[in-house]
């Protein structure tokens, strides 16, 4: 029964979301502000985290800055909508994606789910069709879910991990960002969302210290290629 903790101020939402969760058979904890939030996460294991940015005594991008710097839960963020700021902000700091609020509550348990099938899928055993990738000074094992730059070990979250593997598969090829999109974050690429965006550059921020040259391009408009290599 996968657990989901909902940090949010709003506890009439907090009710609604628990009761369509629970027909699906996940387990549900909340807290009202910040600080309480992060305190549960911190001490009780979570599959994943639903973070309200606007949270008294301690705000959710402060929240999700300190989770980021512990260990890694997903954590989908709910934001204004049109407060682009706070949302790619949140992707900045690890979030796995962003949902706007009002939402419909549909919406929510299918983001849910396309965020837990992407961390199994870093996590379960692969077989021999999925081998470990190495490219261009990139060694990327999906077996342990592990990503080494020149020797350097590098931390990436079950979105960005998903992300890289796609594109190191199809080296030198171009992959369009609706792909991209509808493969790894399982929604279509909507007009203005940045989600996409933002993953992609945190990946390339990651490598970067450890790399001497863009291993990801990007072909504006189009999508993104791994530049292949030894």
């Amino acid at each position: 029964m996968p657990a989901i903790l909902m940090i949010d101020d709003d506890t009439g939402l907090c009710e609604l979301v628990a009761e369509y969760l629970a027909l699906d058979g996940f387990a549900f904890d909340a807290a009202h502000d910040g600080k309480t939030g992060l305190r549960l996460a911190q001490h009780k294991p979570y599959d994943l985290i639903l973070l309200d940015v606007m949270l008294p005594v301690m705000d959710g991008l402060a929240v999700l800055k300190a989770l980021r710097e512990g260990h890694y839960c997903p954590v989908l963020m709910l934001t204004a909508r049109g407060d682009d700021v706070d949302r790619i902000v949140g992707l900045e700091l690890g979030a796995d994606d962003y949902l706007a609020k009002p939402f419909n509550p549909r919406e929510l348990v299918a983001r849910i789910k396309a965020i837990l099938r992407r961390v199994e899928l870093t996590r379960a055993p692969q077989d021999s069709g999925h081998s470990i990738l190495q490219q261009n000074g990139l060694v990327l094992n999906p077996h342990n879910r592990q990503l080494s730059c020149n020797g350097q070990p590098v931390s990436l979250t079950a979105t960005e991990f998903q992300l890289l593997e796609l594109l190191m598969r199809r080296a030198g090829e171009l992959v369009s960002k609706d792909e991209l999109s509808r493969e790894v974050l399982g929604k279509r690429l909507q007009m203005y969302d940045r989600s996409l965006d933002m993953h992609i550059s945190n990946i390339r921020k990651k490598i970067a210290p450890f790399a001497s040259d863009e291993k990801i391009q990007t072909l504006r408009g189009s999508g993104y290629l791994f530049v292949g290599g030894g």
